[in-house]
């Protein structure tokens, strides 16, 4: 058998490898043509903390400070919050995208702090994480809370409430009124007292304001005070929250905080939990607990939670997402 020269080898073994090449080269010129690029980080992050010393020590807002990087670095981008990895859509398109068709990938929220301690361990459904859970209690609050027919089951409170705080008005004049018939009502202030009223009577039978008596000072202790310090605590920014390895130092005393407000009230929600199973059927309106009392003792999917809990759980997150502002415009009052 004739042994080729070595020329002839290398010519025959490139001829053969040519078309291998070639096919290896239109692969992967295909797959990059069609690979997604991830979207841009923003310079300038700081190892370990990431980009949260330019959005906390900066002289501007963060909005303000996230827009301006909109502008740089295109309508989506990410930073670097601690450990954390976050997008961030500035673009209403995109954003749409995102709760539309990629929904269940941007359905469950970050696993914060304040969700943990405040939200008992996640069972304020709005924070918890996408699950069956999360699927049962949003069905019970559409249903029960914010469908149209619940709504006009509502119409006598609404119309309650105005004549309260309308008569609260003429009482304030009786009593205040000067010689000019005339008496100074900051109605802001007023408009708000009502919308705020209108949410907790609706979900726990509650006035956060009476219009007919007690003094603004009065009305400020309580669980009034809770209420209010549980909301500002829900908004607040923990460290530990981008830096979960520091969480054991508690700095700033954010986790202590929460803990005792979650505590007292904690103690002030089971007391009107038990006042709504008293009370039964001979209150004239059902509110929002009422309902969760009938449901949940039969309901499926609460994860092992007790009902009571997800009663009260689900009560303070309505509140919450209700009408933050409201409460947080109070708070500043």
């Amino acid at each position: 058998m004739e042994l080729l020269s070595p020329f002839a080898a290398v010519v025959t073994a490139i001829l053969l490898l040519l078309p291998t090449t070639f096919v290896y080269f239109l692969f992967v010129a295909a797959k990059k043509k069609y690979e997604k690029k991830p979207p841009p980080e923003v310079t300038g992050g700081w190892p370990v903390i990431g980009h949260l010393p330019l959005l906390a020590t900066g002289s501007e807002p963060s909005h303000i400070t996230l827009a301006r990087w909109a502008d740089k670095f295109g309508p989506i981008f990410t930073i670097k919050l601690g450990v954390h990895r976050t997008l961030i859509v500035s673009n209403w398109e995109m954003a749409k995208e995102c709760v539309t068709v990629n929904d269940r990938a941007f359905a469950s929220r970050p696993q914060t702090l304040a969700m943990e301690v405040l939200g008992n361990n996640y069972s304020m459904f709005g924070f918890s994480p996408y699950g069956s859970y999360w699927r049962q209690m949003r069905k019970i609050v559409t249903v029960e809370l914010l469908s149209n027919h619940r709504l006009e089951m509502l119409k006598d409170v609404r119309e309650s409430e105005l004549k309260a705080a309308a008569e609260g008005l003429y009482l304030k004049w009786t009593k205040s009124a000067s010689g000019s018939n005339k008496v100074l009502v900051d109605m802001q202030k007023w408009f708000w007292d009502i919308a705020l009223n209108l949410i907790l009577k609706i979900i726990v039978g509650k006035r956060y304001v009476e219009y007919t008596c007690c003094s603004d000072d009065e009305q400020k202790g309580g669980w009034r005070k809770e209420l209010r310090t549980f909301f500002e605590l829900s908004g607040k920014f923990s460290v530990s929250d981008a830096l979960p390895f520091l969480r054991w130092m508690d700095l700033g005393g954010v986790e202590r905080a929460m803990k005792k407000c979650s505590k007292n009230l904690e103690i002030v929600a089971r007391e009107w939990l038990e006042e709504h199973k008293v009370s039964g059927v001979a209150k004239r309106h059902e509110d929002f607990m009422d309902v969760l009392l009938s449901i949940l003792d039969e309901a499926k999917d609460l994860s092992s939670r007790d009902a009571d809990s997800v009663n009260i759980s689900t009560c303070l997150v309505c509140l919450f997402l209700s009408d933050w502002s409201v409460l947080a415009f109070e708070s500043q009052g």
